[in-house]
């Protein structure tokens, strides 16, 4: 549901529309989704990225060398904005083999056992502190097998080590599992058709140094489909300069807001669509609907758009 709260003439001179963002502005504002080859790290795909384009760059989930999928990355300030993903699914396909003859049935029971809340602690050699978490696995399918070889398809919330998984797995079936292969398909909202390969990013980066832009446009994801992941509040004009400045958005700032409750993480937008700030929400939304004064949303950071706004406070 969405909430109009001033009728206003949507067409701005201020601001600037994402799209229309030159080369130039777009880069250091964009994402790129990768599809990870086998055998670099996270880290090192960060690290050609950045030569690349010549900026920082840094990825959000990181993916063992001998993993594979969908791997977003934000280049220049965009990557202050990668820990957003985190709060959208994630998606796997992995390979599992028993340890000893299984029967499907029995297996298809147990699967149904680890869907919802389950706990567990990170492996040995991950980058985190080894202690009990709990996570969450909204689904697992089975997409083939053969013998005591299954492949899973697993949905999961963001954290959950799909390693791990099998190996409960195999301990509940009480003959042992462990995971063969395993390929991310989706991640912070992006899906495996969306990737592109490293050597498409470096060819795209040269040809638009010699001028051609297109493939370069057509790779560049505009950070604010982070934002998507988040109920949205469109401000006005008014408002948006002091909220870029680090100002709580107020009653009188709202031209239209989707649907959302109090402490929900919020998106909170110009007229045009440029994201200006992400906070946590003070109220529900349908509360607004009744004021003319107080607090809105808290505003957690703020971005760097392109556009400039009509600085009004003071």
């Amino acid at each position: 549901m969405k909430y109009v709260i001033d009728e206003v003439n949507t067409v701005s001179k201020w601001g600037e529309y994402p799209s229309k963002r030159s080369l130039e502005e777009a880069i250091p504002r964009s994402l790129i989704i990768i599809d990870k080859p086998e055998g670099p790290s996270s880290h090192q795909i960060s690290a050609w990225v950045q030569k690349i384009f010549e900026m920082k760059a840094g990825h959000s989930g990181t993916l063992d060398p001998n993993v594979t999928g969908v791997l977003p990355m934000g280049l220049g300030r965009t990557v202050r904005l990668l820990d957003l993903l985190h709060f959208s699914p994630k998606e796997y396909v992995a390979a599992m083999k028993f340890h000893n003859n299984v029967d499907k049935i029995e297996v298809k029971e147990v699967l149904e056992e680890f869907i919802g809340d389950i706990y567990q602690m990170p492996p040995v050699r991950s980058g985190v502190k080894r202690q009990r978490r709990k996570r969450e696995i909204y689904s697992i399918d089975i997409l083939d097998l053969q013998g005591r070889d299954y492949l899973l398809r697993v949905r999961c919330e963001s954290g959950t080590y799909i390693r791990t998984l099998c190996k409960d797995i195999g301990n509940v079936m009480g003959t042992g599992a462990h995971m063969m292969e395993l390929r991310r398909t989706e991640a912070g909202g992006f899906e495996e058709k969306e990737t592109i390969f490293l050597q498409d990013v470096m060819d795209a980066y040269e040809f638009y140094k010699e001028g051609d832009e297109k493939k370069l446009k057509d790779i560049l994801v505009p950070y604010e489909i982070v934002l998507d992941l988040f109920p949205k509040v469109k401000v006005k004009d008014t408002a948006a300069a002091s909220i870029l400045n680090g100002s709580d958005l107020a009653v009188p700032g709202v031209l239209e807001m989707d649907e959302f409750t109090k402490d929900d993480k919020v998106a909170l937008v110009s007229v045009k669509g440029e994201g200006l700030a992400v906070g946590n929400a003070l109220c529900d939304a349908e509360d607004v609907l009744d004021k003319d004064k107080g607090l809105v949303v808290k505003t957690d950071r703020v971005f760097s758009p392109t556009g400039e706004y009509p600085k009004t406070w003071g």
